[in-house]
C-alpha cells in the first residue's frame, strides 16, 4: 500500500506506518558504525560543503545542513521526520567521516543526589 501522491509515495504498513524507507536509508543497519548517541547529545557539523563526499545519501546531507547550528539528536530526528534509531545510524556514518561532532550530555554535576529526593518525598508523605 502506498500513501501520498506523485513521486513522494511512501510504502507503509497499516499498523506500523512507514517501514521500508528507514530500512533503505540505513542499508539495513540497526546500529551506528561508530559512537553512541543519547537523545539530548548535541550535534554540530564540521563543514558546510559536503557535496564532494561520495556515498552520502540525501538524509546525510540534510543532517549536515541542519547541524550547521547545534541540534540535539532528538531535534534532528524530528526535523527530518525519521526514527531516532535511523538518525543514530546516519550520525555514525557522518562521525566516521568527521563531518559532524557529537557532544554527549553534560554529567549530573551540580544536581542533588538521590538521598535529597528521597528526603523530599518522605517529607511530603509526612504532611
Amino acid at each position: 500500500m502506498t500513501v501520498g501522491g506523485g513521486s513522494e509515495d511512501r510504502w507503509v504498513d497499516d499498523h506500523a506506518g512507514p517501514v521500508v524507507r528507514p530500512y533503505a536509508v540505513t542499508r539495513g543497519r540497526a546500529r551506528p558504525v561508530t559512537g553512541t548517541f543519547d537523545l539530548i547529545s548535541l550535534v554540530t557539523a564540521t563543514r558546510a560543503d559536503v557535496g564532494s563526499e561520495s556515498g552520502l545519501g540525501p538524509e546525510h546531507l540534510a543532517i549536515v545542513a541542519l547541524c550547521q547550528r547545534m541540534q540535539s539528536v532528538a531535534e534532528v530526528a524530528a526535523h527530518l521526520d525519521l526514527p531516532v534509531g535511523t538518525v543514530r545510524v546516519l550520525l555514525g556514518d557522518l562521525m566516521a567521516r568527521d563531518l559532524v561532532v557529537v557532544r554527549p550530555p553534560r554529567g549530573s554535576a551540580g544536581l542533588p543526589d538521590e538521598s535529597v529526593f528521597e528526603a523530599v518525598i518522605n517529607g511530603l508523605r509526612a504532611l
